[in-house]
């Protein structure tokens, strides 16, 4: 403790006026050391930073009485539509309360919270200017979009206009011309069953539109459509019906007496002559005979087999190729019940076929114009059809 009575130690300096005891280790005067403070201090603000996080120093808060030294927004590059100009490259200055750094959003939230009206001027119109270049320019994410937009427009009115209205996406694309010959062909070919393709064989199709779903009353011919169906299990019925002269001839007109008198060397040499398996000969020979013993009892084969249906067609009503069943109980009842009486092959896919082919069932679809046709032979009083 120096006392009162003691000499000063410094030196004794008038700042403003007043009478300042400075030290004698103080070199240097306050006055010029605040003027050299001051210089420093105003070169360190206006040097720009690109993030307040990076200066050294803390930011010292702004007066409300004078006016904020930001600068306004600056935008670097070249870019013309401004789509490069972001709040990222404006240059602020280091005593900012809350900037706008990285996107549109954080720079609002800093607007709300700003300390300065100047600041928060700065900020909105910094804003303003981004905002309205991304929504205004041509070159913006928006306005391709709305480009996109009114080109699909556009060519959805040229396919209206082309197309028409469809009622549903299964029908698009399909597009049947008028006043064309290709048309009315495919429109037929359409009407007919679904299994019958523009791919089908010509016999195929003949078979189909001819003999496929009409009622038989003949016996021969029942005999025949029996043994071909037999024969077209493994195989499909293209094959068989180019083989059927052949069948024919193998078994002298499906005659069933004169296939029953068929000896071991007459079974041999059908096989080798006409090609066709052993197996399916014996089994035709047996039928034969069952189809002998059926009429003793029954008076003929088409009786027999005319009522299990009560002497009527079932008429069926499908929309589709995929609703025909393999098989069905009443199948299955012939089958069994010939199956009892010894006869080969008929099993209920094979029955089923059968009362398909011999028209005791009409399984054309409705929209096939065969379909009306099978039933109006059905309604007809039963004619005898001549062998062929």
């Amino acid at each position: 403790m120096c006392s009162s009575k003691s000499k000063p130690q410094g030196t004794l300096s008038h700042i403003n006026g007043r009478p300042v005891l400075q030290p004698n280790c103080n070199r240097t005067p306050l006055l010029e050391r605040r003027n050299s403070l001051k210089k420093s201090s105003t070169n360190s603000s206006n040097t720009p930073i690109l993030h307040p996080l990076l200066s050294s120093a803390p930011a010292s808060p702004a007066s409300p009485k004078l006016k904020s030294p930001r600068q306004p927004a600056i935008k670097r590059g070249n870019d013309t539509n401004g789509l490069n100009s972001s709040v990222e490259k404006v240059v602020t200055p280091r005593n900012t309360a809350k900037t706008s750094v990285t996107s549109v959003k954080k720079s609002k939230k800093s607007n709300n919270g700003g300390v300065g009206n100047a600041s928060n001027s700065a900020d909105n119109s910094s804003l303003k200017y981004s905002s309205s270049l991304i929504v205004e320019a041509p070159g913006s994410i928006a306005a391709a979009r709305r480009e996109q937009v009114a080109i699909m427009q556009v060519q959805r009115k040229i396919r209206i206009a082309h197309y028409g209205r469809t009622k549903s996406a299964k029908n698009e694309g399909k597009v049947i011309p008028v006043d064309s010959s290709a048309s009315t062909t495919t429109v037929k070919e359409e009407k007919r069953c679904h299994f019958i393709t523009s791919n089908s064989d010509p016999i195929y199709i003949a078979y189909h539109d001819e003999e496929w779903g009409v009622p038989v009353h003949h016996d021969k011919l029942l005999f025949e459509l029996l043994l071909l169906t037999g024969a077209q299990v493994g195989s499909d019925w293209t094959t068989v019906l180019k083989k059927r002269p052949q069948f024919r001839d193998a078994f002298s007109g499906f005659d069933a007496e004169i296939i029953a008198k068929f000896t071991e060397k007459k079974i041999t040499s059908t096989c080798t002559d006409y090609g066709i398996e052993p197996s399916q000969v014996r089994g035709a020979v047996d039928n034969a005979n069952r189809i002998l013993e059926i009429k003793k009892e029954f008076g003929s084969f088409d009786k027999y087999l005319w009522a299990f249906v009560n002497h009527k067609p079932i008429a069926t009503q499908y929309k589709s190729c995929l609703k025909i069943p393999v098989k069905t109980s009443k199948s299955e009842s012939i089958s069994k019940a010939m199956v009892r009486r010894g006869f080969r092959y008929v099993g209920p896919t094979v029955i089923h076929s059968f009362m398909q082919a011999a028209g005791l069932t009409n399984d054309h679809l409705i929209t096939c114009p065969r379909h009306l046709r099978c039933l109006a032979l059905a309604s007809q009083s039963p004619a005898v059809v001549p062998a062929l």
